[in-house]
């Protein structure tokens, strides 16, 4: 596990605590290993390094995607950098993907969680 996937799963494990969501890690489905999967909602994360910029290794990440899209789950990559540069904006990507950010009209950037965690920029972390 690189240390973006270690600091992203100290967070995702909080997620049954927080939201009653479990994620599993390094999850088997099909001929696939999920670097993370919410099965219950359809979710994989995967953390993808510079070796996924290759066109063939994006080839096959494409044909890896849209099975998992036949298989009913929705694919969200972030590169190593997007965990190191932005880590708060990854962590509301996957969020929103599980439909637990609402945006305040009048304010875009404002997130409340249906738990009530508030938001993810100042939410308590599990590191």
């Amino acid at each position: 596990m690189t240390d973006g996937e270690r600091k992203l799963w100290s967070e995702l494990r909080q997620f049954r605590r927080w939201y009653g969501i479990h994620v599993r890690r390094q999850a088997p489905i099909g001929w696939y290993i999920a670097d993370f999967a919410i099965h219950e909602r359809g979710l994989v994360i995967e953390i993808d390094g510079e070796h996924h910029l290759m066109p063939d290794r994006m080839a096959k990440d494409r044909t890896r995607d849209q099975w998992l899209g036949s298989q009913g789950y929705r694919v969200l990559r972030f590169t190593t950098s997007d965990i190191t540069d932005s880590f708060d904006g990854c962590i509301e990507e996957v969020l929103h993907a599980l439909g637990l950010m609402a945006e305040d009209r009048g304010n875009p950037g404002s997130a409340l969680s249906s738990r009530g965690r508030g938001d993810a920029a100042t939410a308590p972390r599990g590191r």
